[in-house]
């Protein structure tokens, strides 16, 4: 299979967004692919270190995740980091507004990213926006 260069943007502070772009990361990174994902807006505050992972229910898919336990969409952006060399990056802008410092953050996260940045690299492969 061809690499593939997969790029996700990563907004809501919904679970089943976090869990899909979670889902998606791990697979396609583990499936070889050059994943880069940009955090920021409302899904920031789900990677600092500590933070919860219970994020609010979009829908009936958000309940049926979690009543089945399904893995942590964290866990999956760090099987993802770990174990698919996936790229996973707080966006600077939304630390800067919120006061954000890189090492709040959890130790899977590489360097704070600008979105200029970001989209110049995903270029030429596809965008996934959560």
């Amino acid at each position: 299979m061809a690499q593939e260069k997969i790029s996700i943007v990563l907004i809501s502070e919904h679970r089943e967004d976090l869990q899909m772009a979670g889902m998606i990361a791990s697979v396609g990174a583990v499936s070889g692919n050059d994943v880069s994902v940009l955090v920021s807006m409302n899904a920031l505050k789900y990677f600092l270190k500590g933070a919860s992972d219970k994020a609010p229910f979009a829908g009936q898919m958000g309940e049926i995740l979690e009543r089945k336990k399904a893995p942590s969409f964290r866990t999956l952006f760090e099987q993802a980091a770990e174990l698919g060399e996936a790229r996973i990056h707080p966006c600077s802008m939304a630390m800067d507004i919120l006061g954000v410092e890189w090492r709040d953050l959890e130790t899977f996260m590489k360097e704070p990213l600008g979105l200029t940045k970001f989209l110049g690299d995903a270029k030429g492969g596809q965008v996934w926006s959560f």
